[in-house]
């Protein structure tokens, strides 16, 4: 079960309505009479309705905005793509020019947080007693290289969900759930992967940009044949069956249907 965090041990958090703050001059103004200078990373597309002002586990604070959602309609393209999440490629997808390599950005980072393990294991204070400075700093230099990794994992992820948004009008996904893997060997490959994160900024990014993005049970994917008469590695027959029972048509994958092929779902 999960372990929630105290009330005096969870970071600080604010949130404010429409009547409890404004923008004025690029500077944020909260009831109170406090006014704070914000490093903006993209100018807000419309009024905000709310902020929620936070401190991460790192230290720094943000400033989070609701603003109506916008939709930039890209142009059409007449193409489909079927995406199949896996653990060797995190994405495996109908279309060999979109499929998405692992990453393993955790893994190249296993030996600096090793070291910051050892670090805070060293230093670790008995119980009843407070952390010292060295453990402190330990603990700081963890979280920033595990929030590193977590934003290199977003970075993939968008630019790649970006990419496969661009290219296509419709996608059909396997609506995979990484729970699943948890209690397996590849935990650890799995959750490097960011399967679920990845998952989310493909249907974020389709519902930005007004495409058709269909999730798919992921039950006997594997064992469902795609096209009759045709050879394929299994994560890529999964990905074609991912279009079939999302109801598109397999034909429209890289504008051609596979030569001699009989599209069916096998039952």
């Amino acid at each position: 079960m999960p372990r929630y965090k105290k009330k005096r041990e969870a970071d600080p958090t604010l949130n404010y309505t429409r009547r409890g703050f404004r923008l004025k001059d690029g500077r944020l103004h909260l009831a109170g009479n406090i006014v704070l200078t914000v490093v903006w990373s993209r100018e807000l597309p419309a009024e905000p309705s709310s902020v929620r002002v936070y401190r991460d586990n790192v230290g720094h604070w943000y400033a989070s905005f609701v603003v109506p959602a916008v939709v930039e309609q890209l142009p059409e393209t007449g193409a489909v793509l079927g995406v199949d999440w896996g653990v060797r490629e995190t994405a495996t997808t109908t279309s060999d020019a979109h499929d998405l390599p692992h990453a393993e950005h955790g893994k190249k980072s296993r030996e600096w947080l090793t070291r910051y393990d050892r670090m805070m294991a060293r230093r670790k204070p008995k119980k009843g007693q407070a952390a010292s400075k060295g453990y402190r700093e330990a603990k700081k230099l963890r979280v920033r290289a595990y929030q590193k990794i977590a934003r290199q994992r977003q970075d993939t992820a968008r630019k790649w969900a970006k990419k496969v948004v661009r290219d296509h009008d419709a996608i059909a996904v396997e609506d995979f759930r990484p729970k699943f893997l948890a209690r397996t060997t590849m935990a650890r490959k799995a959750a490097d992967a960011a399967i679920g994160a990845t998952k989310q900024a493909l249907i974020e990014m389709g519902r930005k940009h007004g495409r058709d993005v269909r999730l798919v049970h992921p039950a006997h994917t594997t064992m469902d044949c795609a096209s009759c008469g045709a050879v394929s590695p299994r994560d890529k027959n999964s990905a074609r069956v991912m279009l079939i029972r999302a109801g598109l048509n397999p034909a429209g994958v890289e504008g051609v249907r596979p030569p001699g092929a009989l599209l069916q779902e096998a039952a």
